[in-house]
């Protein structure tokens, strides 16, 4: 198949909706299919870089999320480009612009628009004027207004799915965990962290990896440390990643007076990630915004064990302690984490990690979405799709 993924973000940007296209990307290729990314442009990508397979249209930063682009021309350039590629699907990932031009590019090439619903939006809410603008309704309509014209839904969690369920989307909805490639988190470590970080080999070290935003919740960990530190007195904990919240979080650790259990790394390079996951003896996380929890699933293939906020997408992950646990308060955090730091040997029954190990892979990703593409293209005549608010082509020619 000749498929055209559109989304805002792509790398050299770093988020969990660039590694899972870029997921996806690769294990389609592996099987035999065409890939063609349709993004943004990026301050990082110099405009005359080749980059093969890969479109990118002019962008300016996003409003109160400045590290993330918008498309601001190239509807035409798009159409132009995905018809000399004879498309046979469009593969949308993302709500805003470059969501918009793929289901421009589908419909007046006549051919179907399946879409991923990565980000719960609700919980981001405080992003704009502090949630004093938007409402939860607001995001309803919004995410009905863009869904309403897709052949198809891709939901990464039964978290997605219900909510999606509850705002009375019409389209198909098919749930379909991102994968991870196992084997890159798998294979030998390149760089001794540790070392780097100035880590003794046998101290105890906590991973948070994500973006170091507010929503992550990164300042319930931080909370907790004081009492973790007293019964393990060589506990560290290393932050990775960069945010606007970085600087309240160190502010917090100061007076705390945690400075000497706390490393912050800034952003990591995303090919030098599964390193710090193998130098960790726990991954752990606060967050209750996940839809994906893409971390949580790397750190599972890297087979390190998970502590984390209990959120319907981790209680449905998390389902022996020989993986993870789910907290809901401070004292079952601690609890949690210090018995698997205590008895490391406690829960290492191979057998259910392997078993969620095939679900997330990136090779069972892949089949399962080119499932869901031909079933897409099956239903497609058959869809009842009202877009007559869709503007056609022939209706933005500049020449009538």
């Amino acid at each position: 198949m000749n498929i055209g993924i559109f989304t805002d973000t792509y790398f050299p940007q770093v988020s969990g909706v660039a590694t899972s296209i870029k997921t996806l990307k690769e294990a389609l290729e592996k099987q035999g299919h065409s890939v063609y990314i349709f993004t943004t442009t990026d301050p990082h990508v110099d405009k005359d870089a080749v980059e093969p397979n890969i479109f990118r249209f002019t962008s300016v930063p996003f409003v109160s999320f400045t590290d993330r682009r918008i498309a601001v021309r190239g509807l035409f350039h798009a159409y132009q480009v995905a018809k000399e590629l004879n498309l046979d699907i469009v593969h949308t990932q993302t709500e805003f612009s470059m969501g918009y031009i793929g289901k421009f590019v589908a419909k007046n090439l006549k051919i179907p628009c399946v879409h991923t619903y990565h980000t719960m939006y609700e919980d981001y809410l405080h992003y704009v004027l502090n949630g004093k603008l938007l409402r939860p309704y607001h995001v309803k309509q919004m995410s009905k207004a863009f869904l309403y014209h897709v052949s198809g839904i891709v939901a990464p969690s039964q978290r997605v799915s219900q909510t999606l369920n509850g705002y009375q989307v019409k389209a198909p909805i098919r749930i379909i965990p991102t994968g991870v490639d196992i084997s890159r988190y798998e294979r030998a470590v390149t760089r001794d962290v540790r070392s780097e970080l100035g880590l003794r080999a046998e101290q105890p070290v906590l991973l948070s990896l994500s973006r170091v935003a507010y929503e992550k919740r990164i300042d319930i960990l931080i909370d907790a440390l004081p009492k973790l530190v007293v019964q393990a007195p060589d506990l560290m904990l290393v932050i990775v990643g960069e945010g606007p919240a970085r600087e309240d979080l160190q502010a917090q650790v100061a007076k705390l007076a945690m400075q000497d259990h706390v490393i912050f790394t800034g952003m990591v390079d995303n090919d030098e990630v599964t390193n710090y996951y193998h130098m960790a003896n726990l991954f752990v996380s606060a967050s209750d915004s996940e839809s994906q929890g893409l971390t949580y699933i790397e750190a599972m293939a890297a087979e390190l064990k998970i502590v984390v906020m209990a959120s319907p997408y981790a209680n449905e992950l998390l389902t022996d302690p020989s993986i993870g646990t789910t907290f809901t308060i401070e004292d079952e955090m601690i609890h949690q984490v210090l018995n698997y730091l205590n008895h490391p040997g406690a829960f290492d029954d191979p057998a259910p990690r392997q078993r969620k190990l095939h679900a997330i892979s990136a090779d069972y990703f892949a089949e399962q979405m080119i499932r869901f593409y031909k079933q897409s293209q099956l239903l497609y005549d058959e869809l009842m799709l009202d877009q007559d608010d869709l503007v056609s082509l022939e209706d933005l020619d500049p020449k009538k």
